[in-house]
């Protein structure tokens, strides 16, 4: 499998990652499977966050992804196979840390709980889950509002987060730093500061991009290209939309709908009719829609690492036949005419 680079460090990352928020200690064995059929094909970084798993959330069991993952480093021995990539919660969310911020004191006791669970000594690569001043992310851009932000704080909270993750790298606790659910300016004060200070430099961005999500291509693409800040792309399948199963607005049993009606906000009638049109392209092709979509992302210029995740062992196998499929011109003409159509439709 083809490998790029994470940021400007010294670590390559297979073009495919494995994701895990679906890991949980119910279904410890079909996870170890995923992780060793993923290997096995090539894939070498496996993320996760300490609030995983979810599909639903809960306190009770925020860092169980993290505890399979680190069950199965120990009983595969492959630990030197794999970077892990794992994620600091923030403000909001209750399940971990009743809430708290991002902050030097909840970062180093989330650095410690993540390296306990994941049973290693060193996080390849952590990230700040979404940003304290809030983000438009997960829909919440229509009613995105700027204006509550105060700059210099939002810049002294960057100095002292890039700070403790420099006492972190200096521990040999963590390698590299990466962002999820950020923007374009957020993204720049992290690189400007760190540049100005000599502090670990931000080396990839997690946001959502697949087909019907395509906030990315503009100011986050141009970020990406002059600063070498690559994406981690979550959600490629638009929670699964993309894979066609909710065509006819159903709701198959077992599916993530059954507890998101809405999947977070992806699906409406507008996103429907364009997972609609994409599966249409693909079947012009040829092609089955999750592969098309999967490559699609993978050929991205901006894309490091596309961001898998099955349910079962069985949705990863499909998901891995098409894992060397490489889009025509022609398909990629067809999917910008289909873009042009919804160009925005959640």
């Amino acid at each position: 499998m083809e490998m790029r680079q994470l940021g400007r460090t010294d670590m390559q990352a297979s073009l495919y990652c494995l994701g895990s928020m679906l890991f949980n200690l119910s279904n410890t064995d079909d996870s170890f499977r995923q992780m060793d059929m993923a290997v096995e094909h090539g894939i070498n970084m496996i993320d996760v966050a300490e609030m995983y798993p979810v599909n639903p959330l809960s306190a009770k069991t925020s860092g169980d992804s993290e505890r399979v993952i680190g069950q199965w480093l120990e009983k595969s021995g492959k630990r030197k196979d794999v970077l892990i990539a794992t994620k600091v919660s923030g403000e909001g969310y209750m399940g971990v840390r009743d809430g708290a911020p991002i902050s030097r004191a909840s970062i180093l006791e989330a650095v410690e709980g993540s390296l306990k669970r994941l049973k290693t000594d060193t996080i390849d690569l952590y990230q700040l889950h979404w940003p304290n001043r809030g983000s438009f992310h997960f829909r919440k851009y229509w009613e995105f509002d700027a204006t509550s932000q105060n700059r210099q704080n939002t810049r002294d909270h960057i100095l002292e987060v890039l700070e403790t993750m420099q006492e972190l790298v200096d521990a040999g606790k963590i390698r590299a730093i990466g962002l999820s659910n950020e923007s374009a300016w957020g993204t720049a004060q992290f690189l400007e500061i760190a540049t100005e200070n000599g502090l670990p430099r931000v080396a990839t961005m997690q946001n959502e991009y697949n087909l019907i999500n395509r906030l990315y291509d503009l100011d986050m693409a141009e970020l990406s290209h002059n600063e070498d800040v690559g994406l981690l792309t979550y959600s490629p399948l638009a929670a699964g939309m993309l894979s066609g199963k909710y065509s006819g607005d159903v709701t198959p049993d077992g599916s993530r709908r059954e507890y998101s009606p809405n999947l977070s906000g992806r699906l409406t009638s507008e996103s429907l009719l364009a997972v609609d049109a994409y599966a249409a392209v693909a079947q012009k092709h040829g092609l089955d829609l999750i592969h098309m979509t999967l490559a699609f992302c993978a050929e991205r210029p901006f894309m490091t690492s596309v961001i898998i995740g099955a349910s079962n062992i069985g949705q990863l196998e499909h998901i891995l036949k098409g894992a060397d499929l490489t889009l025509s011109d022609e398909v990629n003409a067809d999917i910008l005419a289909t873009f042009k159509k919804f160009p925005r439709p959640m």
